[in-house]
């Protein structure tokens, strides 16, 4: 079954549903042979409630945060779920309607409640707090683990029993109203951040910090969130423009820099302050500039400095960087990349429950996701270079970085792939020179029912499909001592729309991209983004 002629009662049957809970845990039943040194939990989430009482959410993104996981232990997968039990969860359960505001659904406050009341605040915050509903990611501070989206809000979550303990504020950390669900960690276990300071005393930018790695002092289980309180501010960078801050979902990493890209998807400030009043959603105040162009800016992890060179390419959007690494001079860091923002579009729920004709042809409009390499000669001088030459030194690549008459730096991609997004790497390189990435192949669908291993050099690729299944993000575990970047396994949880199939995790030979096992689990699971897997040895007692 192709993506392309998806069906309507198909494609409401694995985005739309309601999701439901499996709070104790499930043993799964497998086939093949799981390796014995897979010891270990994958974390999951993503949306899972899509109604409450009689209302409904009108974007994917809007669903309710349904955390999944998968225990490796001796050779047996064990599933569990849980609603994650955020301010907004209980609120609108408690309601039985939806009245906390998310990406595409704008709700309004019970009628019996003083309206110009909600509204005046509303007006006054200026960047009102939607919601804490984090469906976007999973990520690690110190020893604590946490639920993330784009808000200024993060939930704490106990990674065995997928409890909910407590929501955090960045803003009692750090000068924040935005932040990304995709930070970096380094070999010391440190974790790097960034997000939007909107309301900042010192005017509107994006700040880049730091959280430390777990300390003696840090890891009495008594205390929550002990890690952020040694948060540590980076750098910050002004908006380009005050009343349209770029929109960002990651960012790039190598050993001596952090790359942003400043891309002219952007967020109209006083249409998101207004919102309220013209019953216009999150993501209807972010628009497309096509006629601007992207920067990149490079900023030394050490000083907080960002190089004094204007690197900028032509206008496009990002949502995932796969990778980034220094090589003979260079930053090379590679991207997911799209013509323009419609890709949203895709997920609003009632485009995805058109009839199957309908979804194919309007599809078509839609930009396809590219993988693209840009390579930027960071110590290259105006003065020792003429206007028109490509600086790019590597070989291998067809990027290159052209000196303007201005002084600064026009850089054009290498396109290494077509279709695929939510990529992942090989961790241990990240920061590194590196050769496979692993994601989802993207065919005129929402979500791919076929995942893929993506060569760098020969630019060739690795398939894995099957008939009526929807794999997820895939996730590359490394073997113990591993060699190669490639030797270990690819996790995916895969959900199916034929009944007889049960839903199941999906272990693949990363080198070869065969199947070498799958756990097969009778209980209900359901569509997820993003993860990370806790070895064994770091999972909390």
């Amino acid at each position: 079954m192709q993506t392309s002629v998806v069906s309507a009662h198909i494609m409401q049957a694995i985005f739309c549903r309601n999701g439901t809970e499996t709070p104790e845990p499930v043993k799964a039943e497998v086939s093949g042979a799981i390796p014995p040194w897979l010891q270990g939990t994958l974390l999951r989430n993503g949306p899972g409630l899509f109604s409450i009482g009689n209302m409904s959410y009108n974007h994917w993104f809007d669903g309710m945060s349904l955390i999944h996981s998968f225990t490796f232990k001796q050779g047996d997968v064990y599933y569990r779920s849980k609603f994650l039990r955020s301010d907004t969860y209980m609120k609108n359960i408690t309601a039985n309607r939806i009245v906390v505001s998310e990406f595409g659904t704008m709700a309004y406050p019970d009628p019996c409640k003083n309206i110009f009341s909600k509204a005046f605040s509303y007006m006054l915050s200026v960047i009102p707090d939607f919601t804490d509903n984090n469906i976007v990611n999973i990520i690690r501070y110190g020893d604590d683990y946490y639920t993330s989206s784009e808000i200024n809000y993060i939930n704490q979550i106990n990674p065995v029993t997928l409890d909910t303990m407590g929501r955090v504020n960045y803003r009692n950390h750090i000068a924040l109203n935005l932040a990304t669900a995709h930070p970096h960690y380094d070999d010391e276990g440190n974790t790097y951040n960034m997000g939007t300071a909107i309301m900042a005393l010192s005017g509107p930018r994006y700040v880049i910090f730091k959280v430390p790695a777990a300390t003696s002092d840090t890891k009495d289980s008594r205390k929550k969130n002990l890690a952020l309180k040694n948060l540590q501010q980076i750098c910050s960078i002004p908006f380009r423009s005050k009343l349209h801050p770029s929109y960002f979902h990651s960012f790039g990493m190598t050993d001596n820099y952090i790359i942003f890209v400043e891309q002219p998807l952007k967020l109209d400030i006083i249409r998101l302050a207004t919102a309220y009043f013209r019953g216009v959603s999150w993501g209807k105040c972010l628009s497309f500039d096509k006629d601007d162009v992207t920067l990149f800016h490079i900023i030394d992890r050490k000083t907080g400095l960002v190089l004094n060179t204007k690197f900028y390419g032509d206008a496009f959007v990002v949502f995932h960087h796969i990778n980034a690494y220094e090589e003979d001079g260079h930053v090379v860091f590679d991207l997911i990349t799209y013509k323009d923002s419609s890709v949203y579009d895709l997920f609003y729920i009632d485009y995805m429950k058109q009839d199957t004709q309908k979804f194919t042809e309007m599809s078509k409009d839609f930009s396809p996701p590219v993988c693209q390499r840009f390579v930027i000669p960071v110590n290259a001088d105006l003065k020792e270079n003429p206007l028109g030459k490509n600086l790019v030194r590597l070989e291998g690549t067809s990027a290159t970085a052209v000196f303007q008459k201005d002084g600064s730096l026009y850089c054009t991609p290498e396109t290494l792939f077509h279709g695929l997004e939510l990529p992942g790497i090989n961790y241990q390189y990240n920061r590194k020179k590196y050769r496979y990435f692993y994601g989802s192949m993207m065919e005129w669908s929402p979500q791919a029912n076929k995942i893929a291993k993506v060569d760098t050099n020969t630019k060739t690729h690795l398939e894995w499909i099957e008939e009526d299944c929807y794999p997820s993000e895939p996730k590359f575990v490394a073997s113990p001592g591993a060699v190669d970047e490639d030797d270990g396994v690819i996790l995916s949880s895969v959900v199916s729309v034929n009944p007889k199939k049960s839903p199941f995790m999906l272990v693949l030979d990363a080198k070869t991209f065969k199947e070498i096992a799958r756990a097969s689990v009778n209980t209900a699971v359901h569509l997820d983004l993003h993860g990370i897997f806790i070895p064994q040895e770091s999972e909390p007692k």
